[in-house]
């Protein structure tokens, strides 16, 4: 062999030995330990993994997730408004039509009813463009989608990524579908300030979730990717071609696995969304009305918490058509009459009404205020001022149910004559007590009814001690009135010196006319949630509290009030029957008065900006307020604007005292001048819930004349109607009967 055979055998050799020992960081990259380096990563990872899967556990709900609104609705169904940090209203799979369910799927995970929960491929996207700081990463399931929405949050970090990859694999293995599909659609934010599908389908198309349709349905399906982009009333122009071509993508792959009919499909058009408008506040009439409602659920055992947790679909009595009617009314009558910013003394002024059906007892209609942001308290539900003389068919009521009779032992009704003097004092009570009628007139021998017409003080004091102020005070709770702290039961009582609200005094009207059968003012209609149903059951009418007689005789009465007295501002095309009231110091007037459809009470309150009461003279009209005054228009307003042809046309159906009718005023007149004069110091006690602003004090002799007299400066001279048995005429009794 010669040197250069010898030369390449070498190099030969040398290759040879190469090949067969690696040498420096090559012997660590050879195939094998590349392969088995892989597979005991992969291992390592599904160790971690499985360590990771027993480790995290499925979280309770994240706060947010399970805030929901309250939703207020008028009694058709229309909004009122929502309350809560989160508008969501949470909604059963079963109130969303099928074909919507599944444009949800076709947008977002055609495979969902068959996968296990997770896209391993668009997870393990996700968390490369997480690690490389390229943003939020699409192509998670629906399960994942809920995970994040219901147990984490929105954070864009690898540890949220895994938690959701986790859990989603055991939300799938633990729920149904359907409750995965159903937490999706309710906790997906849709824009415009909705979370959830019901919530969106009244932010953009104006109705419930039930109501959709398929291409509704798809809308708000293809708005879930980009919710302000998609949003058609503040796309670009990009932006509403790209929802569109959602929009037909969602409806295509509806097809293509079989959920929409392919001729129907091709009929189907875009469904413009209404432009958006801002969500209803607390504003005006709204927040008394949702206080009022809150408070009736706390009565049904429905906690605050409960209600402020969110979930309710509350439904109101409130008709808004009478809603309406009843703010027109008193923005015509007295706001615009009054200058609030200038004037203080006229800045003072509250007004307060309810209305209420008296057959049902629904509060269809309620006036708190000037405003809810602006005047927090409900002059609709304090029960801090005096009804005055609208208690006085109270005490006229008691003494017909009592069959009270007078000191001599004549039974009283709508004919029995009293004495009218102005200060006379009463005979038959142990607490002194000599009222002064209005502009300390004198009437000499008049009716019942006359009394009524006139509200003439010096009468229905006598007859409170003829029937008893403690049978009085009985009668009174009975038609609905609340004892609050006591009330003392004097003479005075029969002015009406307690504490009463208008719902109150609604209530107790409302009695009247449902012939003495128990109405109680109610402002819910229904409050569902997911999970309960207030129990509304004992709103209902009541039993008979008075007898039909009383009651109906009591009507009688009072309609002779707007035929030609004190009420005559309220007279209208309707039959009605009512009462003013003028209150201690002119500070509260009122009218409550009903046709046989409608019940509806209106008060003014004088009220300084701390809350203390002061007096109504010279803010409405100069000189003192009255019921028969701005009360009463603004009744008659509204009961004309309230009542349809049918209802305005209704008459009563009375059954009164054998005997009795209804005697009109000798003077009638169109503007009563209806101005009390001193008034005793009493005040009403209140309601528990308000924060009182006076306290009572001793009854005094002097009293509030309260309501106009409607006659002559001199006594009147009219013959009286012949009593039930006996003549006209006769002499005076000591307890100012009119003896035949």
């Amino acid at each position: 062999m010669g040197r250069a055979e010898a030369r390449q055998a070498r190099q030969r050799g040398a290759r040879r030995a190469k090949k067969a020992k690696p040498t420096g960081i090559r012997r660590f990259f050879t195939w094998k330990k590349l392969l088995g380096t892989f597979f005991g990563l992969c291992l390592l990872v599904m160790s971690a993994f499985f360590v990771i899967y027993l480790l995290v556990p499925v979280p309770e709900a994240n706060a947010q997730a399970e805030m929901q609104s309250n939703v207020y609705k008028y009694s058709d169904g229309k909004i009122l408004t929502r309350t809560g940090k989160i508008n969501r209203e949470i909604v059963g799979l079963e109130k969303i039509p099928k074909e919507v369910q599944f444009t949800f799927v076709a947008a977002e995970n055609k495979t969902f009813f068959k996968d296990s929960g997770v896209d391993f491929k668009g997870t393990a996207r996700g968390l490369m463009n997480t690690l490389t700081g390229k943003g939020k990463q699409g192509g998670s399931t629906i399960t994942q989608q809920y995970v994040k929405n219901y147990y984490l949050n929105q954070d864009q970090t690898v540890t949220r990524k895994l938690k959701e990859l986790v859990i989603s694999l055991k939300v799938d293995q633990k729920k149904e579908k359907r409750e995965i599909l159903a937490g999706y659609i309710n906790t997906s934010y849709y824009g415009r300030s909705a979370y959830g599908i019901q919530a969106a389908a009244q932010a953009y198309y104006r109705k419930d979730a039930k109501d959709l349709n398929v291409a509704e349905g798809a809308y708000l399906a293809a708005l879930l990717q980009a919710p302000s982009q998609y949003d058609w009333a503040v796309a670009s122009d990009t932006g509403k071609k790209l929802v569109k071509e959602r929009w037909n993508y969602v409806l295509d792959n509806m097809v293509e696995e079989g959920w929409l009919d392919p001729g129907k499909r091709t009929g189907l058009k875009f469904p413009v969304p209404k432009e958006p408008r801002a969500a209803p506040g607390m504003e005006g009439q709204t927040g008394y009305l949702v206080d009022a409602a809150n408070a009736e659920l706390e009565r049904h055992h429905v906690s605050e918490e409960e209600i402020k947790a969110g979930g309710w679909t509350i439904t109101l009595n409130i008709d808004e058509k009478r809603q309406k009617a009843l703010v027109k009314a008193v923005d015509k009558q007295l706001e615009e009459k009054l200058d609030r910013k200038k004037d203080k003394a006229q800045a003072t002024v509250q007004a307060g009404a309810t209305s209420v059906d008296p057959k049902t007892g629904h509060v269809v209609a309620l006036y708190g205020g000037a405003g809810a942001t602006e005047h927090w308290l409900s002059n609709a539900t304090r029960r801090d001022y005096q009804p005055a003389s609208t208690f006085k068919p109270v005490v006229l009521a008691s003494a017909l149910e009592n069959g009270a009779e007078t000191q001599d032992g004549a039974k009283i009704g709508l004919n029995t004559k009293y004495d009218g003097t102005s200060k006379r004092p009463v005979v038959g009570s142990d607490v002194p007590f000599a009222p002064e009628n209005e502009d300390d007139k004198d009437y000499g021998p008049v009716s019942v009814q006359r009394a009524t017409n006139s509200s003439i003080n010096s009468v229905f004091a006598q007859m409170i001690v003829d029937v008893t102020p403690a049978k009085a005070k009985k009668t009174a709770l009975d038609l609905g009135m609340k004892d609050g702290k006591g009330w003392p039961e004097q003479p005075a009582m029969s002015l009406g010196t307690m504490g009463a609200s208008t719902w109150d005094m609604a209530g107790v009207y409302a009695t009247f006319d449902n012939h003495g059968k128990k109405v109680t003012p109610t402002i819910v209609k229904s409050a569902e949630h997911q999970v309960r149903e207030a129990d509304l059951k004992d709103q209902t009418a009541g039993g008979q509290v008075i007898s039909r007689e009383a009651a109906d005789t009591t009507t009688a009465a009072m309609t002779g009030v707007v035929k030609s007295g004190s009420g005559v501002n309220a007279a209208g095309d309707y039959e009605a029957a009512g009462k003013t009231g003028t209150s201690e110091n002119n500070r509260s007037a009122w009218f409550v008065g009903y046709t046989p459809e409608l019940v509806t009470a209106v008060a003014l309150f004088g009220e300084d900006p701390k809350g203390g009461q002061v007096t109504l003279s010279n803010t409405v009209n100069e000189g003192r307020a009255n019921g028969g005054g701005v009360p009463a228009k603004i009744w008659k307003q509204y009961t004309t604007g309230a009542l349809d042809d049918e209802a305005a046309a209704a008459e009563f159906d009375l059954e009164i005292e054998e005997g009795a009718t209804v005697e009109p005023d000798p003077t009638p007149t169109e503007t009563p001048s209806e101005t009390p004069s001193q008034t005793p110091s009493e005040t009403p006690t209140e309601d528990p819930t308000q924060t009182p602003t006076r306290t009572p004090t001793q009854t005094p002799t002097r009293t509030p004349s309260d309501d106009p007299t409607l006659t002559p400066s001199d006594p009147p001279s009219f013959t009286p109607p012949t009593d039930p048995g006996g003549d006209p005429g006769g002499t005076q009794g000591a307890d100012g009967r009119v003896k035949p």
